[in-house]
């Protein structure tokens, strides 16, 4: 059972999220193979738009299943990292979601320095969702 009271180190936070990074990195070259393969490599701009659409797809599919089914993808369990509501109950498909898209914010910077200003250190898309990241306790 994750400890509510302990959010995880942004520096464990971080490690977590390269390591997704790497993960996804290998998901996006399977999805795009199979992309390329059902496309026959042709390039149009409507095509194009389909692709970048469909990768924004497959990266949401993988962080959603996780978050809902567990609450951590494997680079969080590796980290000890759970997400959870913010009232430290099961996460909502409503909230899984709105977290992924207000997390693209950390693209910019803008989320992850979010956690310097925060009183309890959580990410901007965490508070965005009504979210928040817990440390799993060794077992």
């Amino acid at each position: 059972m994750p400890n509510p009271a302990v959010a995880p180190a942004l520096w464990r936070r971080l490690f977590s999220i390269v390591y997704d990074l790497l993960l996804l990195m290998s998901l996006i070259l399977l999805a795009g193979f199979i992309f390329i393969g059902i496309t026959h490599g042709r390039q149009t701009p409507l095509i194009r738009a389909i692709y970048q659409t469909y990768l924004f797809s497959v990266i949401g599919a993988y962080y959603l299943w996780f978050w809902l089914h567990g609450g951590q993808t494997l680079p969080m369990k590796a980290w000890r990292i759970r997400l959870v509501a913010a009232d430290g109950g099961a996460l909502r498909p409503r909230q899984a979601f709105i977290r992924f898209l207000a997390a693209w914010l950390s693209l910019a910077g803008i989320g992850i320095l979010w956690a310097f200003v925060d009183r309890d250190r959580q990410f901007l898309h965490d508070r965005l969702a009504n979210t928040r990241l817990v440390t799993v306790p060794r077992s």
